[in-house]
């Protein structure tokens, strides 16, 4: 498997600086800035950007469930909301809570249970210690 590359250039001190921050050979590429991170500034951030790692390996990880449990994904939107918070006196990430919505067509008899999506691998949190899903609010809808 390819090792993977993301690359951040920062300019200036912490409050007044700037960075520009780009992966994926170039396709994603954006500004950030103390602005963008602690207030609501123009451009990205590292909570965002872990937000979207871990909303896009759980869509996958879903999609391979779904697929092995024998149903057919639509779509599978997933969006995660990162929190980072103060704690003993350093900034910490506290949360990445994803909510998911997916279209699903089954191809024999609906059975796929809440049971399944618990035990989603998903290997983006496991990296940034962060919990897999504890629960689904609804079965998928039928597409």
């Amino acid at each position: 498997m390819a090792t993977r590359k993301a690359h951040a250039r920062w300019e200036g001190g912490i409050t007044d600086g700037k960075g520009q921050v780009d992966f994926g050979n170039r396709a994603f590429k954006s500004a950030y800035s103390f602005n963008s991170r602690f207030e609501e500034g123009k451009g990205t951030n590292p909570e965002e950007l872990l937000g979207a790692a871990h909303a896009s390996c759980f869509a996958m990880a879903m999609s391979l469930v779904l697929n092995g449990a024998g149903f057919k994904p639509g779509y599978i939107d997933a969006t995660a909301h990162v929190m980072i918070l103060p704690q003993d006196g350093r900034f910490r990430i506290t949360k990445s809570h994803l909510v998911c919505e997916a279209a699903v067509k089954p191809s024999s008899g609906y059975t796929c249970s809440r049971r399944g999506v618990k035990h989603l691998s998903i290997p983006i949190a496991r990296g940034l210690h962060l919990p897999g899903p504890k629960r689904s609010r609804k079965s998928p809808s039928t597409a």
